[in-house]
């Protein structure tokens, strides 16, 4: 009844924003990601009927705010009535600090918990699960460029394209380590409620998906770069028109933004992106990785910086 799995985070070229369903937790709008290989959560799940309650360790610390979540992500995989779970948590990067770590954290909880509790679900139908607990998690099931789709009553999830067949490096430029002010959740409800341009986002989604689902399968970097920028800048101009206005940026954001922008002025493959926190992500060629990671290490406010390459989805590590 003891089992660890691990997945990596994914980063939404194609955002999502928005829910159309809150009680199941399905997004508003299809995005588009890649899932990393480098960063990682490993998820242990012992469900032990001697328990009195669940427990989350996460990085060796118990962590009882995010608790009640990982035990209804359990509930909907195992059953309401299971035995109660001790989960061990191990990450590799900041966690809560817009880095997509609840998006792995809930992909390895339900393929451990699947597996701990002798179930044989379905990829599918894993990625459901994950879903219900954090939208962007369906993602991280599948590896390389991945689209989730909305289909009535539920989603679909399938990778457009592996990543060992177009290689792109994904560089974190971390300029916060703390957690994000607002949860996901809760300023997408803002926005939904309060902001002017969420429904033109609703709207011009679908031409967005096309565009970026064609560049990625005709690998045609320059038709990627320019629709995911402007992917990403149309949803944070819907935050921080919401009221009270989501702004997940910090100085260290907008100046990397910038080095991106003079690298690419000057002969680099490469683009940005930005999710509900303050990290910018550069996505680029390998052939411009080194000189992309010191340009975006030399920029001020700048704290740390990871690299990446794209990676396999949520797998089994041990079952026992």
């Amino acid at each position: 009844m003891r089992a660890t799995a691990r997945a990596q985070p994914n980063i939404a070229l194609i955002k999502y924003w928005g829910k159309r369903d809150r009680v199941n937790n399905l997004p508003a709008v299809g995005s588009i990601s890649v899932t990393l290989a480098d960063l990682y959560t490993e998820m242990c799940v012992s469900l032990d009927e001697t328990l009195a309650s669940d427990r989350l360790v996460v990085n060796e610390l118990e962590n009882a705010a995010m608790l009640p979540r990982i035990s209804a992500c359990l509930d909907n995989v195992v059953g309401r009535s299971r035995r109660h779970a001790q989960i061990d948590s191990r990450c590799n990067f900041p966690v809560a600090a817009g880095l997509a770590s609840s998006a792995s954290s809930f992909a390895a909880t339900v393929v451990a918990a699947s597996a701990a509790s002798g179930s044989t679900s379905s990829t599918a139908e894993l990625a459901s699960l994950a879903g219900r607990s954090s939208g962007s998690a369906a993602r991280s099931l599948y590896g390389g460029f991945v689209e989730l789709r909305n289909t009535p009553g539920d989603v679909s999830v399938e990778t457009i394209l592996d990543g060992d067949q177009w290689p792109l490096k994904v560089i974190i430029a971390v300029t916060s380590e703390g957690p994000k002010p607002v949860s996901s959740g809760e300023a997408m409800e803002i926005s939904r409620k309060t902001s002017p341009f969420y429904s033109s986002w609703l709207e011009n989604q679908p031409d967005d998906l096309d565009v970026a689902r064609a560049a990625i399968r005709e690998q045609d970097f320059e038709k990627l770069a320019g629709v995911c920028e402007h992917n990403c800048l149309k949803m944070h101009s819907v935050m921080w028109a919401s009221r009270p206005a989501i702004v997940y940026w910090n100085s260290a954001t907008l100046n990397c933004m910038q080095t991106v922008r003079d690298l690419r002025s000057t002969g680099s493959a490469v683009f940005f992106t930005i999710d509900a926190g303050p990290q910018l992500k550069a996505i680029c060629l390998e052939s411009d990785e080194q000189r992309v990671r010191e340009a975006l290490s030399a920029t001020t406010g700048v704290v740390d910086v990871l690299s990446s390459g794209l990676g396999d989805g949520a797998r089994l590590l041990e079952s026992a």
